[in-house]
């Protein structure tokens, strides 16, 4: 597993960002099962590797994980999370015009506290996650189990240290969509990010 994750993590490093799963564009599946994964990964025979390198980079200290590209499970290397966080801090019209009743609530319950989500709360805590509105990360249960706990930019970045934003959204905005345009032309994808309709 660990050479699989290095490779993974050489990828990450080099193109800036890796999706967990993509037909074309740089992706952890393919990565470790060295060509397309079609379909599921969960019914490739490296199912369980694909997952452990997955669990490997989310946990990684140089690593996030967001909705970025086209709405998938996105790696995203340290040197972009300024980009992102400049990007969700804002809360500007394009994130907020279409979100349903049940995640304005919801967004309104993480701007007073961190909200751990459970099943009742998974379709509105997608929605703020896919437009940037919320930083969000897995977590184990004392129960062993998978949880997602979401919080805003700000109190994230007061964790994260070594973060700054120094950049406005606009500026921020335009240096991922040239990196995505740039991933889109490389590998003939058709990645598109939250602002992107």
């Amino acid at each position: 597993m660990e050479e699989a994750f290095q490779k993974a993590l050489r990828e990450l490093k080099r193109h800036g960002v890796l999706l967990q799963t993509d037909a074309r564009l740089p992706n952890v599946c393919q990565s470790v099962a060295g060509a397309p994964v079609r379909g599921s990964w969960w019914a490739h025979p490296k199912s369980h590797e694909i997952f452990r390198v997955n669990c490997a980079l989310a946990d990684h200290p140089d690593v996030i994980v967001v909705k970025l590209i086209s709405a998938k499970l996105t790696y995203v290397e340290r040197a972009l999370w300024s980009s992102v966080a400049a990007i969700g801090r804002p809360r500007e019209a394009w994130q907020l015009q279409r979100l349903s009743p049940d995640a304005r609530k919801l967004l309104k319950e993480v701007d007073r506290a961190p909200v751990e989500t459970h099943r009742e709360l998974a379709k509105p805590a997608s929605e703020l996650e896919k437009l940037l509105l919320v930083y969000s990360e897995q977590f184990h249960t004392q129960a062993g189990s998978h949880a997602r706990r979401l919080d805003t930019w700000d109190r994230w970045l007061d964790r994260a240290v070594v973060v700054t934003v120094q950049q406005s959204p606009d500026h921020a905005r335009h240096s991922l969509e040239q990196l995505v345009e740039s991933l889109n032309q490389q590998f003939s994808g058709n990645g598109r990010l939250p602002w992107q309709h």
